[in-house]
Parts: C-alpha cells; structure tokens; sequence
C-alpha cells in the first residue's frame, strides 16, 4: 500500500565529505582506553556521605510495622528515610513516563514504599551514612514486620479466574487492553489455502551493563543550585521528573552524565534511588552518592520479555500471506515504569518487510509479582520478529516450500515505498515505511553467507557425524523517534568550534558521529571541534538517547545548526574583507575570498568581532554571535531493515552450538561512519546471541528471582560471538536532511529468530518445532529428551 508520505523542506541529502561516510576512529576512546573515564562512582565529591536502601524480601507484603531505633543509633549513620519522612510531593507514586488511553490502571513505583510491597526490591527504607558498609549495616538493623500476601507470578494465569490480586488497591490484574488491525481479516482466513497456528513462549532478560545504575547530588547552599550525576540515558526526562518529585524551581537544578558504561534501556527510566539522592542531598546539605550492586540490578532494574504469543497465519495456495490474527499477553511486572511501549511496539511491529492484507490484533498487558519490565536493546521488537519469522518457518514446512522463498514472495518490493503498513505507531502518527529495499537486503543476506550451497555443507557434515543448521530473520524498525533532540554550535573566540548538545551517549560514539557531521558544514579538522553532551545547562531543551534516535534527531539538529553558523561566518567574513558572502570559502579555521587566498580572517577573529563591541551596531546581515541552535523534530519514524543468516554447528548431546558464520545485511540509510555502525551491529549481535541462548532471568512460583548472579544468569562470552559479516545497504531516508536512520538495535532484533531456526534447522531429520526463547542448552535437551534423540 503506497501512501503519501511528509516530507520536510530540509530533505535534500547531504552528499558524502571529507568526514560523513568515512571510517574515522572514535574521538571517545583513547581517554577510556587509559582508564581515565568520569563515571559516577569516579566522582570525587568532598564530605560525601554514602546511601545503601532497605528492600523487600518478599514478593507480596502488608507492611505492619518498621523499627528503625537500631539503625538511627549506629555511629556514622546520618540518617533514615521512611515514606513518611519524605517532602509532601515525594509521597506520591512516580510519574507516568509514557501514559496511554489503554492502560487501565497507571500503577507506578512509590519512592519508597508506604503501606504495601509488591515485587522483591521494592525499597522501603532508605539509609545515608558516613560509608556504604555502615549504611548496609543500618539496613541490616531495621526491623520491619510483614503481612505476606498471596503472589502472581506466571502472566499466563494472571486474568485467571480465582488468581489473587497482585495490587491489593486494585480491581483486577488486567493493566492494559489493546485491540486494533485493519483489514478484512475474516474472509483472509475463510479464503486460505493454508493455515498454520502457533502459541510461543519468551521468557525474561535483563539488560547487564558494565557499569550499573549509580547517581550522586549536591546542593550548594550559595546558589541553591541542585546538582545531579547520572548513570543514564535521558538527562531532561531526569531533571523533568525530579522537578515534579522534589517540587523544584528549574532553573536551579542542573543533571550531568558524563561517562556512562552502557545503557541498553533500562537507565532511561526514573527509578525511586534518583529521586532518593537528590532529597537527601538537598536535606543534609552534603553531597550523597549511591551506586547500584549487581546484585540489586539483577532484581530492581527494570528487565524485559514474558509474553505469550498466539499468532494464525493464513496463506494462498502460493505462499502469498493474506492475513494475521495475533492474541499476546505481556507481563509487564508489578509497574508501568515506561507505560505499554513495550508490548504495543512488539505488536506493530510483527508485520515486518511483508505485505500483510489484514491484521488482527488483541495485547493484554498483565501485571504480576516480578520486576518491573521497560524496554531493554530492541525494545519488544525482538519478540515480535520471533513470532513472525518462526511462523513464517513452521508455514514453509508445511506448505514444502523453501524458506527463504516463501519470505522472498512476500517482500514489500522498494517500489511500494512509502508503504503504509496498517497501524498507528507508538509516535501516534500512522505506520508508514519511509524507504527500504527489503528483497535486495534479504538476497545480498543470503548471497554472503551461501545459502545455495548449505545443502551439500550439511550432507557432507552429516556424514561425518555433524549436525549443522542455517537459519534466516528479517526484521523492520522504526527509528529516528521524535519530539526533537537539539544542539548548539557555537565558534569561540579561540577559533574552536563547541557542540552543545542533551543527547547522553553510552558508548554509541555521538561525540564522534556529530563532529564529522559538523566538521564537514565548517570546513575545519574534527581536533577543532569539542563536543559536550548530557548536561541540562548546555541546551535548555532534549530527550535522550534511546530508541535509535540520535543520529537522526541531534544529528540533523547539528547539521541545521553547523549550516546557520557557516552561513554567519560568510556573513561576517564577507563584510570584514569587502566582498560578496558567497565568495567566501571555508577552509582549516579560516574564511577565505575564493581565489585570493591570502585575504583571509581566521575563526578566532571573527568570533571576537561577532561578540560586539561597545557603542558600535552591525551591518545589514550581520548578526552577533557565531552560533545557532536547532531542535530538528522529524515528522515520523524512519524505518531500518536488516536480514540475518546465521549457519551453526550443533552438539546433540551437551545442546551446545558452535556460530560458524553469521552475516547482517543491514540498512541504516546514509552512513555517516561505517566503523562505528559497524561496532552497533557487532555488539547488537552480542546481546541477540545471549538473548537466543543464555539469557535468562528466572523466578520461582512465589515471584521470588532465583537468577542472582552470573553464576545462575549467563551472559555471552566472547568465544560465544563471532564476528559478523556485516553487509551495508544504504537507501536514504527523505525524513531528514542527512538521510540516516537508526543503527544501535539492529543486530539483536532478529538474531533470535536465526539462531533458534539454525537451531532447529539441525534437528530437520527429528521433525522438532521450536517454540521458545532464550533456547537454552538445558531447555533444548528437555525438548529433544522428548523426542527420542536420546534412546
């Protein structure tokens, strides 16, 4: 379906420069390489004083009564927070992030909690001492009495008739209810010639950074200014929900990250520790730190998955898809720290690069006993590629069609671009793909990795007593998220060119990507440039980086803005040196007349004369100030794409795998350094690969977690991650001046659904469907247990 598409008066793509589109080496790296990063807990703060917080053991409690005369009197303790010694506008349950009409019951986290906890981790007290071990300590000491209440822990069960109430304020389990499609879905599946229906099943995960959340305050009695450092991802959401929780003037609260050691999602939500910090530190007049412990990250981070998926596929005698009916419960654990996003992205997205008639869809989003989920890399999108690219398999089986064949007959074809898929997107406008060549993608995918050929590689294995299998997942994402991201260039009166901009990179290379972009714009090496990001002083307005939005969102604003500046120092230059502002070049920190070389002003004094002069006006067309600030608002998500094969070799007795050879052909639109989307594929892929095989967060039937550590909850190591071959594909995107879309997620959107179909693909001579994720060795041989492999 072929739809009009809004295109913005800045759509003319940028062509390539000396730095947009070249391999330049990461401008971050060096200073983390020689261990001399500024991480929270590196924060030297004098007289700082340390936090540790008092935690639910249960999963489902009436508090009845804390004691906490022990702990008030240990030496070093400085003090004690209960819920009811919180500031009045503290009192309440955080903010809702993301709401939405659906949701039935905006049920969020209490900073700390007041009558009732409902998940394992839910902070009730709250202590701050001279060092972290005193404050553990005081913790230990508190003496809190508990009602346990009955639990919810499967999602499966959660609407259940007779299942108890996991919130005892609440009326039912039930926190959201969405239902759409469009299409005759009805008379899809009356005119089918094939019907294959499947119920999967994917359990949790969790995100694991290196570095876990941590968060330092200090309030300066001089200025009354508060002073917040974070572990994040999105410092004006942080300082729009402090304001809101502290009751805070604005304009006397500043929010920091410098160095944060990954993200992944989880750290873009408020959790109750920010706000926590910043009211002790404010009370006591002391700067207060907390960092999280692994241990902790394991069950009051937010996580991800839990869903059920029931999906119908009904097909034509060809293989043509003619319509989806999609039943998906979530478990979105005991909040909504970030709405529904999560389930409500995993449902639109299941149509993919396919052409799919009709849909139809119910989500219900059920909230149990467990930790909280928000979207971690991918963000349900995972989910979703799962479901549909392993229905698309069992399809292909039953039908005896090849794999890729009955994918390659559905592609949307790149002129149906823009292709109107059906639904509203999260962003409220419709689903409309912007640009894609979903069938070159898919081909070029299975050219790399020789798919032809696997046929004579799994024979000639087989022979040798070796079972190798090849699978195959295409995935669409939308990317590029607004409302805006926006950033300041600025040349100062040393010549040098300043960034300014909220975006809070976590390892993506922003500082990087946005000096080449600027770089370009002003002629000048990219040494001359500084970037600043993540600091609410800098800019008065931003979101933050999640999402795959960066690139295309600051990206633009920087290139909008280096353009305006480009334009001033022509301006400027061109009054200075007696001639026209078109003839004025750019070229090293220097405005020079075309052809005249030696008529030259450099940056520096240019900058100078544009700060004014005392008593003295400026000419017509002149203004003061080289600088300029943008807010680029894209006026929809831009669409990625990717295509992942992956061939692997299978050991039937232990269920372990051996990736022989993964290929990622991958469109992100332009490319503005192909090493570091290289690095984004790379890593993405690394935490697909744990997402398909390892990863997996348990809990027992009383809520309670039973995957603590690394011992019981294993990540990927790097014997477990090849290096992808990595096929770029660039069609631009008309949404945006530099033509680029989003790149952090791609790699871990369909690496599940390859790898458990490569999987499954070596198990062909046992007839074994796999339905689950993560496809861990003890689970694979549960399943093929109940095959008869091992008689």
């Amino acid at each position: 379906m072929r739809d009009e598409i809004s295109v913005p008066a800045s759509s003319t793509i940028e062509k390539a420069g000396k730095y947009v589109g070249k391999r330049v080496q990461r401008t971050e790296d060096e200073k983390l390489l020689r261990g001399q990063g500024q991480y929270v807990d590196d924060l030297k703060l004098e007289n700082v004083l340390y936090s540790a917080l008092c935690r639910s053991p249960h999963a489902h409690a009436r508090i009845v009564s804390i004691d906490t005369a022990a702990a008030r009197a240990l030496p070093g303790v400085r003090a004690v927070y209960l819920h009811a010694d919180l500031p009045p506008s503290a009192q309440h349950r955080l903010p809702l992030l993301v709401p939405n009409p659906a949701i039935r019951a905006q049920m969020t986290q209490e900073v700390l909690a007041s009558t009732e906890v409902c998940s394992v981790g839910d902070p009730i007290a709250f202590v701050v001492a001279d060092s972290r071990h005193i404050a553990e300590d005081a913790c230990a000491l508190i003496d809190i009495e508990y009602d346990v209440l009955p639990v919810v822990a499967d999602a499966s069960t959660a609407l259940a008739a007779g299942t108890p109430l996991m919130h005892t304020s609440l009326e039912s389990n039930l926190a959201a209810q969405i239902k759409m499609g469009f299409g005759e879905v009805g008379k899809a599946f009356e005119t089918a010639a094939h019907v294959v229906r499947e119920t999967f099943w994917q359990n949790r995960g969790s995100a694991h950074p290196m570095e876990t959340r941590g968060y330092a305050a200090e309030y300066h009695a001089v200025t009354g200014q508060l002073t917040v450092w974070s572990a994040g991802q999105a410092p004006f959401l942080e300082k729009k929900n402090l304001i809101e929780v502290l009751d805070w003037d604005p304009e006397r609260l500043r929010i920091i990250m410098n160095d944060v050691g990954g993200g992944f999602g989880p750290k873009v939500i408020f959790y109750p520790e920010e706000a926590l910090v910043a009211i002790a530190a404010w009370k006591l007049g002391r700067p207060v730190k907390w960092i999280e412990d692994r241990r902790e990250h394991f069950f009051t981070a937010t996580q991800e998955r839990d869903q059920w998926w029931d999906i119908s596929l009904a097909l034509t005698a060809e293989g043509r898809i003619l319509g989806i009916k999609l039943d998906m419960t979530h478990d979105n654990g005991a909040y909504l720290p970030w709405g529904i996003i999560m389930p409500y992205i995993a449902a639109t997205t299941t149509p993919g690069p396919y052409v799919i008639p009709a849909m139809d869809v119910e989500v219900k989003v059920v909230f149990t006993n467990k930790g909280p989920t928000s979207p971690v890399r991918g963000a349900g999108r995972p989910q979703a590629v799962f479901a549909m690219e392993r229905i698309l398999d069992k399809a292909a089986r039953a039908m005896g069609l090849d794999r890729a064949e009955l994918r390659r007959r559905n592609l949307i074809g790149p002129e149906q671009m823009p292709y109107s898929v059906g639904f509203i997107y999260r962003d409220g406008k419709p689903l409309i793909y912007d640009s894609g060549d979903y069938p070159r993608c898919q081909a070029e995918a299975l050219a790399r990795a020789d798919y032809d050929g696997f046929a004579a590689r799994k024979a000639a294995a087989r022979l040798q007593g070796r079972y190798l299998g090849i699978g195959m997942a295409n995935y669409v994402e939308g990317t590029g998220l607004g409302p805006f991201e926006g950033a300041t260039v600025r040349v100062q009166q040393n010549g040098r060119i300043s960034i300014l901009t909220g975006a809070a990179p976590q390892g993506q290379g922003h500082k990087t990507t946005l000096a080449q972009i600027c770089a370009d714009q002003l002629g000048v090496p990219m040494d001359h440039i500084d970037v600043i990001t993540a600091d609410t002083n800098t800019v008065s307005m931003g979101i933050g980086t999640f999402a795959s939005r960066i690139t295309v969102t600051a990206g633009s604003s920087v290139h909008l803005a280096a353009q305006a500046v480009r334009d001033k120092v022509a301006r400027l230059a061109a009054f200075m040196l007696g001639c026209e502002a078109d003839q004025i070049t750019l070229d090293n920190g220097f405005a020079l007349v075309a052809g005249e070389p030696e008529r030259r002003k450099s940056f520096a004094e240019l900058a100078r004369v544009s700060q004014g002069m005392p008593g003295f006006s400026f000419p017509a067309g002149v203004t003061n100030g080289l600088e300029d600030t943008q807010y680029f608002s894209p006026s929809q998500s831009t669409y990625c794409n990717g295509t992942a094969v992956v061939e692997l070799e299978l050991d039937r007795d232990t269920g372990q795998i051996q990736i022989l050879h993964y290929v990622m052909a991958h469109d992100c639109g332009k490319l503005i350094n192909p090493m570091i989307v290289d690095g984004q594929i790379q890593g993405a892929i690394a935490h697909g690969i744990g997402n398909a095989t390892l990863e997996w967060m348990r809990y027992d039937d009383q809520a309670q977690p039973i995957t603590t550590n690394f011992g019981e909850y294993l990540l990927p190591m790097a014997t477990d991650v090849p290096n992808a071959d990595i096929v770029h594909i660039e069609t631009p995107s008309p949404l945006n001046p530099l033509g680029v879309k989003g790149a952090g997620e791609g790699g871990t959107i369909p690496a599940a659904a390859a790898i458990i179909g490569a999987i499954e693909d070596a198990l062909s001579d046992t007839g074994v469907f796999l339905t689950d994720s993560p496809m861990t060795p003890p689970r694979l041989f549960e399943v093929l247990s109940k095959t008869g492999v091992y008689k």
